[in-house]
């Protein structure tokens, strides 16, 4: 036991699992923390001048660091300005601890200014959400709260603390919560189940997500894969989220398409799909035929949520277990089951993918080098000229959905799966916050963001903080002065004035966003870069450099009829 104030308590026990930083924008109501801050220096207070950025910092840092991500929230008005970032984080299955402060409880009765009710407000988006009445509590909170963000399914939790709370002095046992190992094997039966259908298909294939490399299991992964010579094939672009296989592997088929009749036409050959590491499926816009998976393929799906199996789509097999763990026991039962007959097969297989994805590779190649150094650049032509300088150990933060197009990954340059970031929630402005929080994580690796020129105007007072801390992030903004998902979409449902290439509200012109003028004006370093060459060697300099800097590069602005993602 130990006589000291609510926030020493908390930032003690915080400290004590691990939290590193703690991202922030404050307020009155979160004073006895910031003060009793003071006091901790095992947690270093990142400052953000928005919830915005505050919130993607954390996400960014919590997704790389694979510790829970710590938020200090200005109440009510703080915790809406997060909201749109709170649900990215609840979408990506993120392990925050996002905390707010509260009114005085002696306060309450009257309704005060900036009072609210906090807990309904983040409660569903959130795995838990509580406001702290005593501070005797705030042990049992901090354990609690630690664990559930990262228990699977992993995510976000949320503590309101009245100031008092914080303030007060109290005997409290501060033993820090216990480490969690929830690598948990699935049952034997069921490994026995899957690897016989999935040794016995004409033409298996693998549907991967984010937790694959969140749970550490990338190598587990490729061995499965290797064994039965079957194709991964990633979540679309608008539920990316990670990278759970090397894209420069023979056996990686790039991600599905966005829409539900391609999704169909492309899952068509196969005749039983893995299912590991991701929600089946998160649709985007509604089309018939409204079932993405044809019917004649049969499933095969794990995961430590036995929520998402069988949830959208009917398995064959589901099997309920750490993904780590499951994928292994998956790749030793599938070599002890499969016969030579059935080895020769995948043996053939993996050869046909392999020639397939290296002839699409050296078509893409062809393609980037017939792209014209003109000005304005083609999407296109950015990622290829982005691609050629990218280092071997960079991670990538893309919140640009129709420019970057999966490029990186259809060339095989992104070769370390742990360095790629795609939004899973689609609020805007996350991409921007989410790369600081990265850099942060990994001071030791090159970090770039790709972001799009409306999405970057949701939060870009990250600038401020990634200049004051001195965090060399390379910030490229693909600017073609629209909000293209938008047109795109419109013209894919069909609507009358899209498809006559009409819109309202949709284009950032009259006047275009001055992004060198902002960029500078929060103490970041930027440029306007107008060509492939120049954008080339000013990115490979700054990769390579110790302080953050932006490039607003001009792309053209006709919108494509759909999105291509290989």
């Amino acid at each position: 036991m130990k006589q000291t104030s609510g926030s020493h308590a908390l930032l003690e026990m915080l400290a004590d699992a691990g939290v590193r930083y703690l991202f922030g924008n404050p307020g009155t109501t979160e004073l006895p923390l910031m003060d009793a801050l003071l006091d901790q220096q095992r947690i270093d207070y990142i400052l953000g001048l928005q919830e915005v950025p505050v919130l993607a910092m954390a996400d960014g840092y919590a997704q790389a660091s694979r510790t829970p991500g710590l938020v200090n929230l200005h109440i009510s008005c703080g915790l809406g300005n997060a909201m749109g970032m709170l649900y990215n984080a609840y979408r990506a299955g993120t392990p925050l601890i996002v905390t707010a402060g509260q009114q005085d409880r002696r306060l309450m009765f009257e309704e005060p200014i900036l009072w609210g009710d906090m807990v309904s407000v983040a409660r569903p988006w959130t795995k838990w959400a509580v406001e702290i009445q005593r501070v005797q509590d705030i042990p049992s909170a901090v354990r609690r709260a630690v664990q559930t963000a990262l228990a699977p399914p992993t995510g976000p939790v949320f503590l309101s603390i009245p100031i008092d709370v914080q303030a007060e002095v109290a005997e409290l046992d501060l033993t820090p919560a216990a480490p969690l190992n929830t690598n948990v094997r699935p049952p034997q039966e069921s490994i026995r189940q899957a690897a016989e259908l999935l040794a016995s298909a004409r033409e298996p294939g693998i549907l991967v997500g984010s937790r694959v490399v969140e749970h550490d299991a990338v190598a587990e992964l490729i061995d499965v894969a290797e064994t039965l010579g079957a194709a991964v094939i990633s979540e679309s672009g608008t539920t990316h989220g990670r990278l759970s296989f090397p894209s420069h592997h023979p056996l990686y088929d790039q991600g599905l398409p966005l829409w539900s009749p391609e999704v169909r036409q492309r899952l068509n050959d196969f005749d039983v799909l893995l299912v590991t590491g991701m929600d089946l499926l998160r649709q985007y816009v509604y089309f018939e035929p409204a079932r993405a998976i044809p019917e004649h393929v049969r499933l095969v799906h794990l995961d430590e949520d036995p929520w998402q199996i069988g949830k959208n789509y009917p398995v064959d097999v589901g099997i309920v277990g750490g993904t780590k763990a499951g994928l292994a026991e998956l790749a030793h039962t599938l070599r002890s089951t499969m016969n030579d007959s059935q080895r020769e097969a995948a043996q053939r297989r993996a050869e046909q993918w392999a020639a397939r994805h290296e002839a699409a590779r050296r078509s893409l190649r062809e393609e980037i080098a017939k792209q014209p150094d003109a000005q304005p650049l083609t999407p296109l032509a950015l990622m290829g000229a982005l691609a050629d300088v990218l280092p071997p150990d960079v991670a990538v933060v893309e919140e640009a959905v129709t420019t970057t197009g999966t490029i990186f990954e259809r060339l095989g340059v992104l070769k370390d799966p742990t360095g790629y970031f795609g939004h899973r929630g689609w609020a805007l402005g996350w991409g921007l916050g989410c790369a600081i929080g990265v850099k942060l994580a990994w001071p030791d690796r090159p970090v770039l963001a790709l972001l799009g020129e409306g999405a970057a105007g949701y939060g870009l007072q990250g600038l401020w903080t990634a200049a004051h801390r001195n965090i060399p992030v390379v910030f490229v903004i693909c600017n073609n002065a629209q909000y293209q998902i938008l047109k795109v979409g419109a013209a894919q449902m069909g609507l009358p004035h899209a498809q006559a290439g009409q819109f309202v509200g949709m284009d950032l012109t009259g006047p275009e966003i001055d992004y060198v003028g902002l960029a500078r004006s929060l103490g970041v370093e930027a440029h306007r870069v107008e060509s492939a060459s120049e954008l080339q060697q000013r990115a490979a300099q700054a990769l390579r450099g110790d302080r953050p800097v932006l490039f607003d590069v001009p792309l053209r602005r006709e919108s494509p009829a759909r999105l291509n993602y290989g």
